[in-house]
């Protein structure tokens, strides 16, 4: 919970603390905001005096992803206790102000366990959203060389071509994701590739996912003293903020690191979560199909995107949940039910979804990101 405004996340390894969205509703007189901060997860503050806002509670990702069970290893049984992520996306109040909807969004079904096995030290690093994935339970291994920002050809060094295999550690900055794992995988001779943090005050320790697309296995973003352990490099923190980003790190091209191992589990996509007005969890959904491996790849998108909760109907909400189309559920009594669902003919994408109410009747409104826009109401 929150001490003294400092936002505190108990669980190991979620450190990924930004701010992604948030929403004012006046409660009992006071502005109060829901702001959905990533790891940190999802915090109120009253804002009513908008220059002095006060924290008033925070949630913990403490009902594991865990208490809706996931199938591991594809028996068809949801083992529970799979270690939860973080990913608050989005959020609102019901309409009667008793509950929090929080929807995480997670489009890696599959967990990464990233190590340097030279020192034993865990790497802070996920997978790339659209390069190669690693298999369920596959592990990739290899020696750490330094490829560069890999922004050009010249900025990028191929593998030793003896020894190996070997992992390309490339420093994030002044060009995409995408270029630079192009750019590797033309220089040659890599398994997979790491990408650690530049310099700035959204850089440097910060742990980040990476929209990118390419044929090589890619982790990241991993903190900026992470990559220069590997290299034996020494790191200052307060140096590091005060950079602009342009600043390379020195290191010198080819240099030889510490060995790396990445492994994968599958742990499901991104659920739904359910809180009492002190931000306490009381219940979990996510739709089936989202915790069986069998739909891990090749049926689109399965994770939770948005929630719009009823303007009309204190316990009901709708997900717009991207292939996993629309789902409509009632919150009533603390825990999530699903009462109704669509997918259009050919399949859904459904992104942004909001309600209105038009001559007394409620309607909601979805933007399908291959088809466009929706108007649907539910009808109990």
């Amino acid at each position: 919970m929150s001490d003294g405004g400092a936002i505190t996340q108990p669980e190991a390894d979620l450190d990924e603390v930004f701010l992604h969205d948030m929403v004012v509703k006046e409660i009992d007189g006071k502005q109060i905001m829901l702001a959905s901060y990533w790891d940190a997860g999802y915090v109120t503050l009253d804002v009513s005096d908008p220059v002095n806002p006060v924290v008033l509670a925070d949630s913990d990702f403490d009902l594991p992803e865990d208490s809706i069970g996931v199938d591991l290893d594809g028996d068809g049984t949801l083992e529970t206790g799979v270690a939860p992520e973080g990913n608050a996306h989005q959020a609102e109040f019901t309409a009667d102000d008793e509950y929090v909807i929080g929807a995480d969004e997670d489009f890696s079904p599959y967990a990464l366990t990233a190590t340097n096995t030279t020192t034993g030290a865990s790497l802070s690093a996920s997978p790339g959203s659209d390069t190669t994935p690693l298999e369920d339970i596959q592990t990739l291994s290899g020696q750490a060389v330094f490829a560069g920002r890999a922004c050009t050809p010249a900025e990028t060094t191929a593998a030793p071509t003896t020894g190996g295999p070997y992992v390309a550690v490339v420093e994030r900055g002044t060009c995409d994701f995408t270029v630079k794992v192009t750019n590797v995988v033309a220089a040659g001779g890599y398994a997979s590739i790491l990408i650690f943090n530049r310099e700035g005050a959204d850089g440097c320790e910060a742990s980040l996912g990476m929209s990118v697309a390419g044929e090589l296995p890619t982790f990241g973003v991993a903190p900026r003293s992470q990559g220069f352990a590997l290299f034996d490099q020494p790191y200052d923190e307060a140096t590091c903020l005060l950079g602009d980003g342009s600043r390379p790190s020195g290191i010198a091209l080819g240099t030889l690191g510490d060995s790396l191992s990445f492994s994968s589990y599958f742990d499901g996509w991104g659920p739904v979560r359910l809180f009492d007005a002190e931000m306490v969890e009381l219940d979990t959904y996510a739709i089936p199909e989202s915790r069986n491996p069998d739909f891990a790849e090749g049926y689109g998108d399965l994770t939770v995107h948005e929630v719009a909760t009823s303007t009309v109907e204190d316990g009901l909400a709708y997900l717009s949940y991207y292939a996993g189309g629309l789902r409509v559920i009632d919150v009533t009594g603390g825990q999530i039910t699903e009462v109704a669902a669509f997918i259009d003919e050919g399949g859904s994408n459904f992104w942004g979804v909001e309600t209105f109410v038009r001559d007394g009747m409620e309607y909601v409104a979805l933007s399908d990101r291959d088809k466009g826009l929706y108007v649907l109401r539910y009808t109990p």
